[in-house]
């Protein structure tokens, strides 16, 4: 079995006992996911953010990285942001060119480990769908001071990867963000 599969069936399983449990599921930490996840692309964990839709405020916030869930949020309407545009559209992207795009760089300059943060310089952004309806966004970036020391370009093979992960991220979503 692949490591992609392995992964798709481990989310699906964790998705189930939260549907199944009691209890308040909103407290469950998708960090051990989006380490999981870093270590399937080759990418450091604080370069995994999954952020949910809340319907009622019409924007996007961060459950992972931890250090951004109280920074702030994405509006669903913003033209700069390409996880609004990924939920809008409900189109996933391959950005390798991510640092000359024009982009909020606010979540950025945060500090998610004690190192200085870096800019992202490589991004892969998708849609997480329940039912077919956009729930999230998954983005998995590789920072660094330029593009060449960031690691390698993101290809469609990584890309296929994370859509793989997708149906089930949003059976988790569907229990923990509860929207």
């Amino acid at each position: 079995m692949s490591t992609t599969l392995r992964l798709v069936s481990e989310m699906e399983r964790i998705a189930h006992a939260l549907g199944t449990q009691r209890g308040d599921a909103s407290q469950v930490s998708l960090s051990p996911v989006a380490e999981k996840i870093a270590k399937h692309l080759g990418v450091r964990t604080e370069e995994v953010a999954i952020l949910a839709i809340s319907t009622r405020w019409r924007h996007l916030y961060f459950l992972v990285p931890e250090a951004l869930k109280k920074v702030g949020f994405v509006p669903l309407s913003s033209n700069s942001a390409l996880a609004a545009r990924t939920a809008r559209d409900s189109r996933p992207e391959i950005e390798n060119n991510f640092a000359a795009a024009t982009h909020a760089t606010v979540f950025e300059g945060v500090k998610i480990t004690g190192k200085a943060s870096e800019a992202i310089q490589k991004m892969i952004s998708a849609p997480i769908l329940l039912d077919g309806n956009v729930v999230g966004v998954i983005q998995v970036s590789r920072k660094g001071p330029n593009p060449a020391s960031s690691g390698p370009d993101f290809t469609a093979a990584d890309l296929g990867k994370i859509l793989a992960l997708c149906k089930p991220l949003g059976k988790l979503l569907h229990h923990i963000a509860g929207e």
